[in-house]
């Protein structure tokens, strides 16, 4: 059955903002410390949350002093249920005290606030869920790659070193590493990659960098350099006449749907409306993905406010 790209971001949506709400009212993180006979005897019976579980649990001075400093208690005591990938005091020690230092800081909290819930997935996944994933979306919107080497399960890079620790709200993976989202928005990201010097020009023309670089989130199917030159002669350069500004943003936003949309959703949905109004429809061809006549060369770039899918040719509205 199709879904529509706007169905797919409502439920999601609402699935993000009810954990979110809820997560603002729960208890931390705990590892294999948690063995305690009275934190045992609590999680038995089903009476430890998330924050309370990683008090106890004693490793978790860092993650805690940071969840109070976000104002994340009272979610991460709610009813859940969550995940948490949860860095225990020595993997905060690898974070520079500068860096952490500021994190901490009143006036830092939103950033703050970001990086904990990158360690924080709606709903209550044991390591076999975990495990047989190469993916999960977590409450920061951001996804973090999951993969096994050797035996060992790694959360973008960070070790998973005890797991199932349960919550009556949830249950805690404990990990090695502070994982850090992405920082870098989607302009940002462009500009960096060095090969979308055409593409960002052209949204500068059409007034439309500011907004791709604010909250979003935005999907955005990137045309590269190369794409942009693949263009009947001369159709760049008139377009980028102030007098064509309309005609620009037009072709532009036809190449975002609002939203963090991957492209196994994309895949999924089939179609999705765009900011320019009509709509593109995403397929699988020969094993290629692609958006309407454009192949998708690289996919699931994450940017802060958004995700990117790089595609080899400019695809245009009907006008």
């Amino acid at each position: 059955m199709r879904k529509g790209f706007a169905m797919i971001l409502a439920s999601g949506g609402v699935l993000a903002a009810g954990a979110l709400a809820a997560m603002t009212a729960e208890r931390g993180s705990a590892s294999q410390t948690c063995s305690s006979s009275t934190l045992t005897m609590n999680v038995a019976e089903g009476k430890a949350d998330i924050v309370d579980t990683a008090v106890a649990a004693g490793d978790f001075k860092t993650l805690v002093k940071a969840v109070k400093a976000a104002d994340l208690v009272g979610a991460l005591k709610s009813k859940g249920p969550f995940t948490v990938f949860a860095p225990n005091d020595a993997a905060f020690a690898k974070v520079p005290s500068s860096a952490l230092n500021s994190l901490l800081q009143p006036q830092n909290k939103e950033a703050l606030r970001g990086v904990l819930t990158y360690h924080v997935v709606a709903g209550s996944l044991e390591a076999s869920d975990v495990a047989s994933r190469t993916s999960v979306t977590t409450l920061n919107g951001q996804r973090l790659d999951v993969n096994t080497r050797d035996g060992n399960v790694f959360v973008d890079g960070a070790r998973v070193i005890a797991t199932n620790i349960q919550c009556d709200n949830g249950v805690i993976h404990v990990i090695d590493s502070v994982v850090m989202p992405k920082s870098d928005n989607i302009v940002s990201t462009a500009q960096s990659a060095g090969s979308f010097g055409t593409l960002l020009a052209a949204a500068e023309a059409a007034g439309l960098a500011g907004p791709l670089a604010g909250d979003g989130p935005f999907t955005v199917f990137a045309p590269t350099d190369d794409a942009f030159a693949a263009l009947p002669k001369g159709t760049v350069e008139s377009l980028l006449k102030p007098e064509n500004k309309a005609k620009l943003a037009a072709i532009l936003k036809y190449h975002v749907v609002p939203g963090r949309v991957y492209s196994s959703d994309a895949l999924s949905a089939q179609s999705a409306e765009t900011l320019q109004g009509q709509r593109v429809r995403v397929v699988l061809k020969d094993g290629q993905l692609r958006v309407n006549n454009a192949n998708i060369i690289a996919n699931d770039i994450e940017a802060s406010n958004g995700v990117i899918h790089v595609i080899d040719r400019v695809i245009l509205p009907a006008m």
